[in-house]
Protein backbone atom coordinates (compact mmCIF):
# COMPACT_ATOMS: atom_id res chain seq x y z
CA UNK A 1 0.00 0.00 0.00
CA UNK A 2 1.42 3.15 -0.93
CA UNK A 3 1.52 5.61 1.96
CA UNK A 4 -0.40 9.44 1.69
CA UNK A 5 2.98 11.21 3.01
CA UNK A 6 1.02 14.87 2.85
CA UNK A 7 3.47 17.84 4.68
CA UNK A 8 6.05 14.85 5.38
CA UNK A 9 6.27 14.88 1.32
CA UNK A 10 7.11 18.87 1.08
CA UNK A 11 9.33 18.79 3.87
CA UNK A 12 13.20 19.33 3.11
CA UNK A 13 15.38 16.30 4.25
CA UNK A 14 17.12 15.50 7.00
CA UNK A 15 14.38 16.82 8.67
CA UNK A 16 14.33 17.27 12.78
CA UNK A 17 11.56 16.68 15.19
CA UNK A 18 10.10 17.33 18.87
CA UNK A 19 9.26 14.28 20.45
CA UNK A 20 6.00 13.55 22.11
CA UNK A 21 6.75 13.50 25.97
CA UNK A 22 4.03 13.46 28.64
CA UNK A 23 3.67 16.06 30.92
CA UNK A 24 6.54 17.48 29.39
CA UNK A 25 6.10 18.83 25.60
CA UNK A 26 2.58 20.59 26.76
CA UNK A 27 0.89 23.63 24.99
CA UNK A 28 2.64 25.72 26.94
CA UNK A 29 6.55 24.38 26.20
CA UNK A 30 5.87 23.71 22.65
CA UNK A 31 4.88 27.59 22.40
CA UNK A 32 8.17 28.41 23.98
CA UNK A 33 9.94 26.03 21.69
CA UNK A 34 8.83 27.44 18.49
CA UNK A 35 9.24 30.85 19.55
CA UNK A 36 12.82 30.32 20.13
CA UNK A 37 13.66 27.39 17.78
CA UNK A 38 10.57 25.53 15.87
CA UNK A 39 11.21 22.27 14.44
CA UNK A 40 10.59 20.93 11.74
CA UNK A 41 7.76 19.69 12.68
CA UNK A 42 6.32 19.46 16.24
CA UNK A 43 4.55 16.45 18.21
CA UNK A 44 1.71 16.84 21.25
CA UNK A 45 1.69 14.77 24.09
CA UNK A 46 0.26 11.80 23.83
CA UNK A 47 -3.61 11.15 24.17
CA UNK A 48 -5.99 8.76 25.20
CA UNK A 49 -7.92 7.69 21.74
CA UNK A 50 -10.34 5.94 24.49
CA UNK A 51 -10.82 9.50 26.79
CA UNK A 52 -11.73 11.51 23.56
CA UNK A 53 -14.34 9.14 22.27
CA UNK A 54 -16.11 9.80 25.86
CA UNK A 55 -17.89 13.08 26.30
CA UNK A 56 -16.39 14.24 29.91
CA UNK A 57 -13.23 12.72 28.94
CA UNK A 58 -13.02 14.57 25.67
CA UNK A 59 -13.76 18.05 27.15
CA UNK A 60 -11.01 17.36 29.53
CA UNK A 61 -8.36 15.77 27.03
CA UNK A 62 -9.19 18.99 24.67
CA UNK A 63 -6.70 21.63 26.26
CA UNK A 64 -4.29 18.35 25.51
CA UNK A 65 -4.56 19.35 22.14
CA UNK A 66 -4.86 23.17 22.01
CA UNK A 67 -1.87 24.44 19.55
CA UNK A 68 -1.13 27.30 17.68
CA UNK A 69 -0.52 28.07 14.52
CA UNK A 70 3.56 28.99 14.99
CA UNK A 71 3.92 25.04 15.74
CA UNK A 72 2.78 23.96 12.24
CA UNK A 73 3.14 21.52 10.98
CA UNK A 74 1.79 20.03 14.01
CA UNK A 75 1.27 15.65 14.50
CA UNK A 76 -1.16 14.37 17.61
CA UNK A 77 -0.22 11.27 19.14
CA UNK A 78 -3.06 9.50 19.97
CA UNK A 79 -3.00 5.08 21.99
CA UNK A 80 -5.44 3.01 22.32
CA UNK A 81 -6.04 -1.02 21.72
CA UNK A 82 -9.60 -0.62 20.19
CA UNK A 83 -9.77 -0.17 16.40
CA UNK A 84 -13.30 1.77 16.91
CA UNK A 85 -11.78 4.21 19.70
CA UNK A 86 -9.18 4.70 17.03
CA UNK A 87 -11.59 5.59 13.85
CA UNK A 88 -13.89 7.49 16.16
CA UNK A 89 -10.68 9.85 18.01
CA UNK A 90 -9.21 10.03 14.50
CA UNK A 91 -12.05 11.38 13.02
CA UNK A 92 -12.57 13.77 15.60
CA UNK A 93 -9.26 15.09 15.66
CA UNK A 94 -8.73 15.55 12.23
CA UNK A 95 -11.71 18.00 12.50
CA UNK A 96 -9.28 20.38 14.63
CA UNK A 97 -6.96 20.85 11.93
CA UNK A 98 -4.03 18.70 12.59
CA UNK A 99 -1.52 18.14 10.36
CA UNK A 100 -0.69 14.54 11.04
CA UNK A 101 -2.01 11.99 13.76
CA UNK A 102 0.70 9.46 14.95
CA UNK A 103 -0.23 6.25 16.95
CA UNK A 104 2.22 5.45 20.07
CA UNK A 105 2.98 1.81 19.59
CA UNK A 106 6.15 2.05 21.79
CA UNK A 107 5.19 3.44 25.41
CA UNK A 108 6.29 1.50 28.06
CA UNK A 109 4.04 2.95 31.11
CA UNK A 110 2.37 0.64 33.09
CA UNK A 111 -0.96 2.05 32.85
CA UNK A 112 -0.78 2.37 29.16
CA UNK A 113 0.24 -1.10 28.47
CA UNK A 114 -2.15 -2.26 31.15
CA UNK A 115 -4.88 -0.68 28.46
CA UNK A 116 -3.07 -3.03 25.70
CA UNK A 117 -2.23 0.20 24.22
CA UNK A 118 1.43 1.53 23.74
CA UNK A 119 4.29 -1.29 23.70
CA UNK A 120 2.12 -3.51 23.79
CA UNK A 121 0.69 -3.63 20.53
CA UNK A 122 3.89 -4.94 19.46
CA UNK A 123 3.18 -8.59 20.62
CA UNK A 124 0.01 -8.39 18.69
CA UNK A 125 0.94 -7.20 15.17
CA UNK A 126 -2.56 -7.89 13.55
CA UNK A 127 -4.08 -5.55 16.09
CA UNK A 128 -1.40 -2.98 15.57
CA UNK A 129 -2.42 -2.77 11.86
CA UNK A 130 -6.03 -2.75 12.47
CA UNK A 131 -5.31 0.31 14.47
CA UNK A 132 -3.56 2.09 12.19
CA UNK A 133 -6.35 1.17 9.47
CA UNK A 134 -9.02 2.39 11.51
CA UNK A 135 -7.00 5.98 12.01
CA UNK A 136 -6.93 5.93 8.14
CA UNK A 137 -10.56 5.37 7.81
CA UNK A 138 -11.56 7.73 10.65
CA UNK A 139 -9.90 10.38 8.86
CA UNK A 140 -11.20 9.79 5.32
CA UNK A 141 -14.88 10.02 7.27
CA UNK A 142 -14.64 13.30 8.69
CA UNK A 143 -13.43 14.13 5.23
CA UNK A 144 -9.84 14.99 5.31
CA UNK A 145 -6.87 13.80 4.21
CA UNK A 146 -3.88 14.32 6.50
CA UNK A 147 -1.03 11.41 7.01
CA UNK A 148 -1.48 8.56 9.38
CA UNK A 149 1.78 7.91 11.49
CA UNK A 150 3.37 5.10 14.09
CA UNK A 151 6.27 5.28 16.63
CA UNK A 152 7.40 2.03 18.22
CA UNK A 153 10.82 0.36 19.22
CA UNK A 154 12.65 -2.22 18.17
CA UNK A 155 10.60 -5.10 19.93
CA UNK A 156 9.10 -5.98 23.10
CA UNK A 157 11.13 -8.06 24.91
CA UNK A 158 13.46 -9.03 22.03
CA UNK A 159 14.35 -6.90 19.21
CA UNK A 160 12.39 -8.34 16.27
CA UNK A 161 12.57 -5.75 14.10
CA UNK A 162 12.44 -7.79 10.79
CA UNK A 163 9.43 -8.87 11.68
CA UNK A 164 7.79 -6.23 13.18
CA UNK A 165 8.30 -3.10 10.77
CA UNK A 166 7.19 -5.52 7.63
CA UNK A 167 3.99 -5.80 9.85
CA UNK A 168 3.85 -2.05 9.85
CA UNK A 169 4.29 -1.18 6.62
CA UNK A 170 1.92 -3.44 5.04
CA UNK A 171 -0.52 -0.67 6.25
CA UNK A 172 1.29 2.26 4.79
CA UNK A 173 2.27 4.47 6.59
CA UNK A 174 3.40 7.76 6.34
CA UNK A 175 6.25 7.92 8.52
CA UNK A 176 7.26 5.33 11.25
CA UNK A 177 9.88 6.80 14.05
CA UNK A 178 11.99 4.01 15.42
CA UNK A 179 13.15 4.56 18.89
CA UNK A 180 16.80 2.61 18.92
CA UNK A 181 15.35 0.11 21.64
CA UNK A 182 13.45 -2.38 22.77
CA UNK A 183 10.50 -1.73 25.46
CA UNK A 184 12.47 -4.67 27.96
CA UNK A 185 15.20 -2.17 27.74
CA UNK A 186 13.60 1.69 28.57
CA UNK A 187 16.81 4.11 28.60
CA UNK A 188 18.98 1.29 30.58
CA UNK A 189 21.25 0.74 27.40
CA UNK A 190 22.86 2.93 24.70
CA UNK A 191 19.92 3.54 21.68
CA UNK A 192 21.15 0.91 18.81
CA UNK A 193 21.44 3.06 15.74
CA UNK A 194 22.90 0.35 13.30
CA UNK A 195 19.50 -0.75 14.05
CA UNK A 196 17.93 2.43 12.45
CA UNK A 197 20.26 1.50 9.51
CA UNK A 198 18.69 -1.47 9.31
CA UNK A 199 14.97 0.12 9.36
CA UNK A 200 15.87 2.26 6.63
CA UNK A 201 16.51 -0.71 4.59
CA UNK A 202 13.56 -2.69 5.35
CA UNK A 203 11.62 0.57 4.54
CA UNK A 204 13.15 1.13 0.93
CA UNK A 205 11.03 1.46 -1.69
CA UNK A 206 8.02 1.48 0.00
CA UNK A 207 7.35 4.89 0.29
CA UNK A 208 7.46 5.48 4.05
CA UNK A 209 9.80 7.66 5.73
CA UNK A 210 11.90 6.58 8.71
CA UNK A 211 12.59 8.47 11.59
CA UNK A 212 15.52 7.73 14.37
CA UNK A 213 14.80 8.21 17.68
CA UNK A 214 17.11 7.79 20.76
CA UNK A 215 20.19 9.19 22.87
CA UNK A 216 20.52 12.06 20.68
CA UNK A 217 22.66 15.06 22.22
CA UNK A 218 22.04 17.58 19.49
CA UNK A 219 21.34 18.29 16.19
CA UNK A 220 25.05 18.34 15.16
CA UNK A 221 24.70 14.27 16.73
CA UNK A 222 21.39 13.88 14.91
CA UNK A 223 22.77 15.49 11.61
CA UNK A 224 25.75 12.75 12.70
CA UNK A 225 23.71 10.07 12.71
CA UNK A 226 21.74 11.04 9.63
CA UNK A 227 24.82 9.93 7.91
CA UNK A 228 25.67 6.96 9.39
CA UNK A 229 22.34 5.36 8.75
CA UNK A 230 20.40 7.14 6.07
CA UNK A 231 17.52 7.78 7.70
CA UNK A 232 14.96 10.45 6.91
CA UNK A 233 14.95 12.68 10.16
CA UNK A 234 15.63 12.31 13.77
CA UNK A 235 13.37 12.90 16.43
CA UNK A 236 14.83 14.71 19.49
CA UNK A 237 13.53 14.40 23.06
CA UNK A 238 15.01 14.65 25.85
CA UNK A 239 17.60 17.11 24.69
CA UNK A 240 15.27 19.85 24.66
CA UNK A 241 14.75 20.37 28.66
CA UNK A 242 15.59 23.62 29.56
CA UNK A 243 16.79 24.28 25.62
CA UNK A 244 14.13 25.72 23.89
CA UNK A 245 16.91 26.92 21.59
CA UNK A 246 17.41 23.31 20.26
CA UNK A 247 16.43 23.37 16.71
CA UNK A 248 17.87 26.92 16.41
CA UNK A 249 21.00 26.22 14.15
CA UNK A 250 21.68 30.05 14.27
CA UNK A 251 21.72 29.78 18.38
CA UNK A 252 23.55 26.53 19.65
CA UNK A 253 24.55 28.71 22.78
CA UNK A 254 22.66 31.22 24.96
CA UNK A 255 23.29 33.11 28.17
CA UNK A 256 22.18 32.78 31.75
CA UNK A 257 20.04 35.67 31.49
CA UNK A 258 18.13 34.12 28.56
CA UNK A 259 17.82 30.71 30.01
CA UNK A 260 16.31 32.02 33.13
CA UNK A 261 14.21 34.21 31.80
CA UNK A 262 13.35 32.06 29.21
CA UNK A 263 12.09 29.85 32.98
CA UNK A 264 9.79 32.85 33.43
CA UNK A 265 7.93 33.40 30.43
CA UNK A 266 7.47 28.86 30.47
CA UNK A 267 6.08 29.55 34.10
CA UNK A 268 3.38 31.93 32.84
CA UNK A 269 2.38 30.42 29.95
CA UNK A 270 1.53 27.28 32.13
CA UNK A 271 -0.01 28.87 34.24
CA UNK A 272 -1.89 30.86 31.75
CA UNK A 273 -3.12 27.79 30.50
CA UNK A 274 -3.60 25.42 33.30
CA UNK A 275 -4.52 27.36 35.91
CA UNK A 276 -5.32 25.24 38.78
CA UNK A 277 -6.29 22.06 36.69
CA UNK A 278 -2.73 20.79 36.52
CA UNK A 279 -0.03 20.61 39.43
CA UNK A 280 2.30 23.14 39.94
CA UNK A 281 4.81 20.61 40.46
CA UNK A 282 4.97 19.38 36.71
CA UNK A 283 7.14 22.67 36.37
CA UNK A 284 10.25 21.73 38.70
CA UNK A 285 11.62 18.73 36.25
CA UNK A 286 11.96 21.84 33.99
CA UNK A 287 13.64 23.95 36.51
CA UNK A 288 16.00 21.83 36.81
CA UNK A 289 16.79 21.80 33.31
CA UNK A 290 16.75 25.54 32.56
CA UNK A 291 18.90 26.20 36.16
CA UNK A 292 22.25 24.20 35.38
CA UNK A 293 25.67 24.49 34.39
CA UNK A 294 26.67 28.06 35.64
CA UNK A 295 27.79 29.43 38.98
CA UNK A 296 25.60 29.37 42.19
CA UNK A 297 22.81 27.23 39.69
CA UNK A 298 22.16 24.68 42.35
CA UNK A 299 21.98 27.44 45.23
CA UNK A 300 18.89 28.86 42.80
CA UNK A 301 17.27 25.31 42.12
CA UNK A 302 17.05 24.54 45.67
CA UNK A 303 15.14 28.07 46.36
CA UNK A 304 13.05 27.67 42.89
CA UNK A 305 12.42 23.92 44.33
CA UNK A 306 10.55 25.57 47.17
CA UNK A 307 8.68 27.81 45.03
CA UNK A 308 4.77 27.44 44.60
CA UNK A 309 3.36 30.24 41.82
CA UNK A 310 4.81 32.11 39.53
CA UNK A 311 5.08 34.88 41.21
CA UNK A 312 7.43 33.17 43.23
CA UNK A 313 9.11 31.91 40.36
CA UNK A 314 9.87 35.87 38.63
CA UNK A 315 10.73 36.91 42.36
CA UNK A 316 13.01 34.61 43.20
CA UNK A 317 15.06 34.63 39.14
CA UNK A 318 14.90 38.61 38.73
CA UNK A 319 16.57 38.59 42.42
CA UNK A 320 19.28 36.95 41.23
CA UNK A 321 19.84 38.52 38.00
CA UNK A 322 19.96 41.50 39.65
CA UNK A 323 22.47 40.21 42.03
CA UNK A 324 24.48 38.23 39.78
CA UNK A 325 24.65 40.30 36.66
CA UNK A 326 28.45 38.35 35.99
CA UNK A 327 26.97 35.44 36.17
CA UNK A 328 24.21 36.20 33.68
CA UNK A 329 26.30 37.57 30.83
CA UNK A 330 27.94 33.62 30.86
CA UNK A 331 27.55 31.60 28.03
CA UNK A 332 26.54 27.92 28.22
Amino acid sequence: MQPYLGFWGELKKPFFVLAPMANVTDAPFRRIIAEHGRPDVTWTEFVSADGLCHPVGREALLRDLLYTEGERPIVTQLFTAHPEKMFEAAKFVASLGFDGIDINMGCPDKNVMKQGAGATLMKNPTLAQAIIRAAQEGVRAAGKQIPISVKTRLGYNEDFLEEWLPALLETGPAVITVHARTKKEMSKVPARWERIKRAVEIARGSGTLIIGNGDVKDIADAEKKIRETGCDGVMLGRAVFGNPWLFNKEKQSVTVRERLEAAVEHTKLFQETWGNTKSFELMKKHYQAYVNHFSLAKELRIELMECHDVSDIEQSIKKFLVEHDDIAQHII
